[in-house]
């Protein structure tokens, strides 16, 4: 009876998500504090019934109870113990209940950390949290339900996706919910504010610290999804711009314009309108993705479901969340405008053309991905659009960010003096001239995007290098690096990194499609491959064709590499896995293709086959670059500063901006990812 008490739990969660989000906000607005303290108790009660209903979802599958249908449809008796764990959410329903258990982790974490906030403030934003809860839940409940029987039950069960059977499956599906859901917080913050009507910057100062993490868990996410794409889909790319990973990116990418509009907000009062509506916008994202994902609209290897019902319901409540929110903007934006005034050459421009570039990838990356469905809906067909469109836009709307990063800051708040911040960044300037001519004439055949990939991260790392140099020589010694000042560094320096992984890799890598008969040796980007043949391989649920290749350098061996075309039980086609030699200068990447001798097709050691070789120079530093930005955005959200309330002044306004409010003295705290400094006042 385990399932019905999963169900039982469900529904006892859905009634608790209608209770929370009814009784705070009543409470909020009656000014009933009764009603006020019943948030967190609430709160705590519907996590618990979540995760017992996710508990017994994973029993089922840890004990292959094929009485429930949704174990019946994604697992079988041979499918490892790890494999059956990550089944959990290998597939719509599954996925789902996830995504609520992450939302209630995020309330719960909200509820407890959050103590020192105004216990009206919380619960409004509780209330708001419990509003989006009652919409998945009654979503899985009503039209995806995970507990649905088969009766009888089966002997045995389907599979899970064979793509899906990869250790990547086990971490990159949460981390990139939690990020996904964590915008939910900042959300919930915004709305919040303006439903209680406080619009200054107190609430800011509340969200930043949820919204750096959320961001960081994004990114985390996005990296192990571009990761598990480049070693388990044996194409050797690393980002497809496929309509699923721009699901994920838009929110990304509206996510980075929130956390530096948050900085200006919390510091200096601006961009009040820009931090509401991007927040509106992060979260509206991330429910868009969930369309893309599950409404069948959209093709991709990365699909969970292909119901439109179930699509039409996600668009439904994407509609009331996102023209609910803007509705209550509306009219609340008279009370909305507000802050420091600052001049056309200062820290807040340059957040500002930050805000406006990152805004426009994401409506780029928008319009790219539903062209389609435009097109199809206009009746001219379904015209889709690829790599050419966003790999010509991205790049020329990203240019200007990344050559104004290094400027960030070295520029003053209200005021900057921009000789003064070139004559700082000028040994960056020339290491990255000096590094891009030295490539581009010692490397005869180096392609321009490398050339400038060598330039744009020299220029970006090297600027926040000597930014972080100057703090350490005259900044006072408690001040010169707080944690948010860390992750600002940790997070730029990350994009430097980045830049030359993809820029650098996609100029040199060396791609080639060959015939090789065993004992033949090719060689490519100066490497020696020689095929030994194929082999039969036993694996725990599948059977494989198994290559064998060895690589040498000049008569010294390298690695022997042994990609696989595996065949798993059932009616399943054939996938392809890859094998890699890793290094943190190159990649060494095999993938094995068909047979080419028909009287060989059984896979026996002797014939000859179709390969497909990679070497491709610093693909890892696409990956430690994304790491290098999650960790940025952890440590930021560490500063202790956010945890403190202030007194009687304004959030992000120093008393002397208070008391004088056209002072142009910047205050002594620092936002994120761009930092202010002692060294900048006047």
């Amino acid at each position: 009876m385990l399932p019905e008490l999963g169900q039982f739990a469900l529904i006892l969660a859905l009634l608790l998500a209608l209770a929370q989000c009814v009784l705070p906000l009543l409470g909020a607005w009656r000014g009933n504090a009764a009603l006020i303290a019943t948030a967190r108790p609430i709160a705590a009660g519907q996590f618990v019934f979540v995760v017992l209903a996710f508990g017994v979802l994973t029993c089922a599958f840890l004990t292959q109870d094929f009485s429930v249908k949704y174990v019946a449809q994604n697992s079988n008796l041979a499918l490892p113990w790890y494999y059956r764990f990550s089944a959990v959410w290998g597939a719509h329903e599954g996925s789902l209940l996830l995504w609520v258990l992450i939302l209630n982790v995020w309330t719960l974490a909200v509820a407890a950390l959050s103590r020192r906030l105004p216990d009206v403030v919380i619960a409004r934003v509780l209330g708001v949290l419990g509003f989006i809860s009652v919409g998945f839940l009654a979503f899985m409940i009503f039209t995806s339900n995970p507990f649905a029987r088969h009766l009888p039950g089966l002997p045995d069960g389907a599979d899970l996706n064979p793509i899906l059977q990869d250790p990547g499956l086990i971490m990159h599906p949460p981390m990139l919910y939690m990020g996904y859901v964590g915008f939910s917080v900042a959300f919930a913050f915004a709305i919040a504010a303006l439903l209680g009507g406080e619009l200054d910057t107190a609430w800011v100062r509340w969200a930043r610290p949820w919204t750096n993490v959320a961001w960081a868990f994004l990114t985390l996410g996005i990296t192990l999804g571009s990761w598990w794409a480049y070693y388990v889909l044996g194409w050797g790319g690393w980002w497809a711009w496929d309509p699923v990973e721009n699901a994920s990116f838009m929110p990304w990418l509206v996510g980075t314009a929130l956390i530096h509009s948050q900085a200006v907000t919390e510091k200096r009062g601006s961009f009040r309108a820009w931090t509401l509506l991007l927040s509106i916008f992060a979260f509206s994202l991330s429910l868009l993705g969930t369309f893309l994902v599950r409404s069948g609209v959209i093709t991709s290897v990365h699909s969970f479901a292909s119901d439109p019902k179930r699509g039409l319901f996600i668009l439904a409540f994407l509609t009331i969340v996102g023209g609910g929110s803007l509705t209550i903007y509306a009219i609340r934006a008279p009370k909305v405008a507000g802050g420091q005034p600052f001049r056309m050459l200062s820290r807040e421009t340059l957040l500002l053309i930050n805000n406006l570039l990152f805004a426009c990838a994401a409506a780029m990356v928008l319009l790219g991905t539903l062209y389609p469905l435009i097109g199809d809906a206009l009746g001219v067909g379904r015209i889709s659009v690829g790599p050419p469109y966003f790999g010509f836009m991205f790049p020329l709307l990203m240019l200007p960010v990344v050559l104004l990063i290094p400027f960030g800051p070295f520029f003053r708040w209200a005021a900057g003096d921009w000789r003064a911040s070139l004559r700082a960044l000028a040994p960056a300037l020339a290491l990255a001239v000096v590094c891009a001519l030295a490539a581009w004439l010692l490397v005869g055949d180096l392609p321009m995007r490398g050339v400038i990939g060598v330039a744009a991260s020299l220029w970006v790392g090297a600027g926040i290098v000597l930014y972080a140099l100057k703090r350490w020589r005259e900044a006072p010694r408690g001040r010169r690096y707080t944690p948010e000042m860390l992750g600002m560094i940790a997070a730029h320096f990350g994009i430097a990194i980045f830049l030359a992984g993809v820029l650098v890799t996609e100029a040199t890598s060396v791609e080639s499609d060959l015939r090789m008969a065993p004992g033949e040796t090719k060689n490519i980007a100066g490497l020696d491959f020689t095929f030994k043949g194929v082999i039969n391989a036993q694996g725990p649920n599948f059977t494989a064709q198994q290559g064998v290749i060895e690589v040498s350098r000049n008569g010294a061996p390298i690695a022997t590499l042994n990609p696989q075309k595996r065949q798993y039980a059932g009616n399943t086609p054939v996938q392809t896995k890859s094998d890699i030699r890793p290094g943190m200068f190159a990649d060494i990447y095999v993938a094995l293709g068909e047979s080419l001798d028909p009287s060989t097709g059984s896979g026996q050691a002797t014939g000859a086959w179709a390969l497909r070789i990679y070497v491709k120079p610093f693909v890892r530093w696409i990956w430690l670059g994304g790491l290098l930005m999650m960790l940025g955005g952890f440590v930021a959200a560490c500063d202790r500063r956010f945890r403190v309330i202030a007194g009687n002044r304004e959030p992000g306004v120093g008393n002397r901006l208070k008391k004088n409010p056209e002072s142009r003295v910047a205050p002594s705290d620092s936002p994120f990812p761009i930092p202010d400094s002692p060294l900048s006042q006047p």
